[in-house]
């Protein structure tokens, strides 16, 4: 098991991350807005598989292999850059959606929430980024047996992945409704979520290669 202080360390950084808009936070809160906070939940469920993917990914050695070859490395944080860029700089282009805008949506069933939720985790760079760069940072081989190591750090982000986005599923509508009734509001939020994604972004690019 890890020690208290890096588990300690690792989950206050999964909880920075977690509150942080990015895709899953997006995909939830337009479902809980347009189909009612269940389908919000049922998204959900869809992300935290993805997260279980990479967290046997990383338990069964990858996370070494790519952290081994630099190229691997480099077009990973590169395009995981690139897209928080991306992300930023739709968040405050002229006629941005904030991640709270009420939109029409398709109503769909729990089956096509979940895969699409495992699909939008999937293909999220910041969850990318968090098990093959982060993770082995925290894992320290004299302190005990890897894989336990990595499986009990990596439950405990998807718990605390689960915990924020699953209370904000429940939120939305209400978050949703203040910021609607105040569009000052509305635009301080899209500059600090683009400002936050392009600190991100721009930390990716420039950050050393780990070990």
């Amino acid at each position: 098991m890890p020690e208290a202080k890096t588990w300690i360390a690792f989950v206050l950084i999964c909880l920075g991350m977690a509150l942080t808009p990015g895709p899953n936070m997006l995909y939830v809160v337009s479902r809980s807005i347009s189909q009612g906070r269940w389908a919000g939940v049922v998204s959900l469920i869809g992300t935290a598989a993805g997260f279980i993917v990479y967290l046997v990914c990383a338990s069964l050695g990858i996370t070494a292999l790519l952290m081994a070859a630099p190229i691997a490395y480099d077009v990973l944080r590169f395009g995981g850059a690139l897209y928080l860029g991306w992300l930023a700089w739709h968040a405050i282009k002229p006629g941005a959606a904030a991640p709270f805008q009420v939109r029409d949506l398709p109503k769909d069933s729990p089956r096509k929430l979940i895969a699409m939720g495992f699909l939008t985790n999937l293909l999220n760079p910041k969850a990318a980024m968090l098990y093959l760069s982060l993770l082995p940072q925290f894992i320290h081989p004299e302190h005990g047996h890897v894989l336990t190591q990595s499986l009990a750090l990596g439950l405990s982000q998807i718990l605390v992945s689960m915990t924020v986005n699953g209370t904000i599923c429940f939120a939305a509508g209400t978050i949703a409704a203040f910021l609607s009734a105040r569009p000052g509001f509305a635009l301080i939020q899209r500059w600090l979520m683009a400002t936050v994604l392009g600190g991100l972004a721009l930390r990716m690019a420039t950050e050393a290669r780990g070990r």
